[in-house]
């Protein structure tokens, strides 16, 4: 059975400073044997929440707008075993197309009583990661890990709190310290998944 890991990376660049820093993580998870996608969300259209509640009726169990990019994403992130998001911090904050698609993706599963109802993400694996130019990083990774904390995820350590300093393009290339830990955070998601692999099958 093949373990999948799934990054959305939230920056609107091409080549973007995220985007170096969750290849970094996943190309650490290709090496220990995962089957790994990075989806970004540049050039998609992807609108926010209604508060509607129908994602809550009987028998939908997933956000009910339609004409955009949404659900195909969603499906990704259900069928992943393990999900990294990377997101450019924008006054503090993690970038809206971003958080657009974990209020929709998390939303669905808060229905009713919060223990009795579907939990899609329950006890998989993940954590972001945040890139600013020099401060804010902090504000967006704590918005990030209570999104994380509330879906029953599993978020892993690392040496450092997984931040990047970047601006420019390339940036990203000339953070060790950022790389580093980066590459820590993507070591213990490969560890936790291959533990959990190891418990399922015994």
């Amino acid at each position: 059975m093949s373990v999948r890991a799934l990054a959305l990376c939230g920056s609107p660049r091409a080549a973007s400073n995220t985007e170096t820093y969750l290849k970094a993580a996943l190309d650490v998870l290709r090496g220990r044997g995962v089957e790994t996608e990075l989806v970004t969300l540049r050039g998609k259209t992807i609108r926010s929440c209604q508060a509607c509640y129908a994602c809550w009726r009987p028998g939908a169990g997933v956000c009910q707008i339609q004409g955009d990019d949404f659900l195909p994403i969603f499906e990704k992130m259900l069928a992943a075993d393990a999900l990294l998001v990377g997101s450019p911090v924008h006054y503090s904050a993690v970038h809206p197309d971003l958080w657009n698609v974990l209020v929709r993706a998390g939303f669905p599963g808060m229905a009713g009583h919060p223990h009795s109802a579907p939990r899609p993400f329950a006890r998989k694996i993940g954590g972001p990661i945040t890139v600013a130019r020099r401060a804010g990083q902090n504000f967006a990774l704590a918005q990030l890990l209570l999104w994380f904390n509330i879906n029953g995820f599993v978020v892993p350590g690392s040496i450092y709190w997984p931040v990047g300093v970047a601006r420019s393009v390339g940036d990203a290339a000339k953070d060790s310290e950022g790389i580093e830990t980066v590459i820590q955070f993507a070591e213990n998601v490969a560890w936790l998944l291959e533990t959990t692999r190891t418990s399922r099958l015994s």
